[in-house]
């Protein structure tokens, strides 16, 4: 019968190897049975390997344990072999380790899918790689956009494009551009968006490419419909009555060749007025082309820092003592005093004052007109300036549509300022917006 309790087995060991090295002594002291003596060693030698190597069977089942958690082999199983309620209880927790580590593996495993099936189910293009270039996925998106079945190296975009590739090989984590893709038949315009993020102390970017082409056209047709709107209603407006004039004239002229006479004081009157009209109308034409002309050459900003605080004083001279001579209260204010910005001070000079004179013409004879010139930093760190007046604001249906050049609402308004306004904030690589309630206030924000 085979003897499964570990400490009856120990002691039964313990016993057998006293009593060898007991019969050992008495063979040396009382025999000269050599031989015997011999064999009786060879037996204790045994005796005390096996009892060790018996003794450290929980240290290799621990190390069998830790070496399948080390890999992940969690097919090991450690059975119950009755050698005591010690062992049963950590073969039992042995074992409800490795089920939960199963457990927690699948469930990883399990996720991985269900983000993998998300991923390649997404209609924006992702890829991620690290820094050598190497692809570690790429999602169905990615391969419609960039017309490849597989791609192991973002190398490999070569014969697809070679600015594509020298953009994604210098992008920066929270860096957005946009690159535009040719090829024989077609082209398009993506936008790429990169992310960081690290997996095993390797560092990987995680970026996503969208077609924007259809959405820049329906956007360009809709910016050149409005446009030629505006253009067609200006053009008309001075191209109809010098029409009608010039017909006029001409009609005036027939009719004394036809009698061969001369015109009279009265014709001559009429001639000489539909004339100058036509000269003023003509003159106001030739007005609103340079402007138009102007619109599209902005000069490229000379990028300087400068304090805000140095810039606000100057607004201050050259406008602060005509509004507050019209009982509007103007005032200055710059958070923190030392806040300093990149910027062509000229031309954001240029943008704020546009954006001042627009405000005193809306402030009209109100009073108690305010106008507040302010400048600090947005939650995002990002440097703005805020123009606030407390006029009659700009209904619901207008705020749309005052970016667009030559659109006003002002009787002898070019409605070109504005339009003017936002593409040199563009040129700054900033934006700006509008927000107003009626007759509350009125904001301008100029966000850089």
């Amino acid at each position: 019968m085979i003897i499964k309790n570990f400490r009856l087995n120990i002691v039964l060991r313990v016993v057998v190897l006293g009593l060898s090295i007991t019969l050992l002594f008495y063979l040396l002291f009382y025999t000269g049975l050599y031989a015997s003596i011999i064999v009786i060693i060879f037996i204790i030698i045994f005796q005390i390997y096996t009892l060790i190597y018996y003794v450290e069977k929980t240290n290799r089942d621990l190390s069998r344990f830790l070496s399948a958690i080390e890999h992940s082999d969690f097919s090991q199983t450690f059975i119950d072999t009755s050698l005591g309620s010690s062992f049963k209880n950590l073969y039992k927790s042995f074992n409800k380790v490795i089920v939960k580590f199963q457990n927690t593996r699948s469930e990883k495993e399990e996720h991985l899918r269900y983000l993998e099936t998300v991923m390649q189910h997404v209609g924006v293009g992702l890829i991620s790689y690290n820094q050598k270039g190497e692809v570690q996925f790429i999602n169905n998106a990615a391969k419609r956009l960039l017309k490849i079945t597989h791609l192991n190296n973002i190398s490999s975009l070569s014969r697809v494009s070679r600015n594509l590739v020298e953009k994604l090989f210098a992008l920066q984590a929270g860096e957005r551009v946009t690159i535009k893709i040719t090829d024989e038949n077609d082209f398009i315009q993506l936008i790429i968006y990169a992310t960081e993020f690290k997996l095993r102390d390797q560092r990987f970017i995680l970026v996503s490419l969208q077609n924007i082409q259809s959405e820049l056209e329906e956007k360009e047709m809709e910016a050149w419909q409005q446009l030629i709107r505006v253009l067609t209603h200006e053009i008309m407006n001075s191209i109809t009555p010098i029409s009608s004039l010039a017909s006029t004239v001409q009609s005036i002229l027939k009719n004394n060749k036809d009698e061969k006479t001369s015109p009279d004081s009265e014709s001559l009157d009429d001639i000489n007025s539909a004339v100058n009209t036509i000269q003023r109308r003509s003159e106001g034409l030739i007005h609103f082309v340079n402007s138009y002309r102007n619109l599209t050459r902005i000069p490229k900003p000379n990028f300087q820092i400068f304090k805000i605080g140095v810039l606000f004083e100057r607004i201050d001279k050259l406008m602060g003592a005509e509004l507050r001579e019209k009982g509007i209260s103007f005032n200055v204010c710059v958070t923190p005093e030392s806040l300093e910005l990149t910027a062509d001070p000229e031309l954001v000079e240029q943008v704020i004052i546009n954006l001042l004179i627009n405000a005193e013409q809306s402030l009209g004879t109100k009073e108690n007109g305010e106008i507040n010139l302010t400048a600090s930093l947005d939650e995002r760190g990002k440097i703005m300036i805020k123009a606030a007046d407390n006029g009659p604001g700009i209904p619901e249906d207008v705020l749309e549509k005052i970016f667009i050049p030559f659109y006003s609402t002002k009787k002898n308004g070019s409605g070109i300022g504005l339009s003017l306004s936002r593409q040199i904030m563009r040129a700054h690589g900033g934006n700006i917006r509008v927000t107003s309630k009626a007759g509350e206030e009125t904001v301008f924000t100029l966000r850089f």
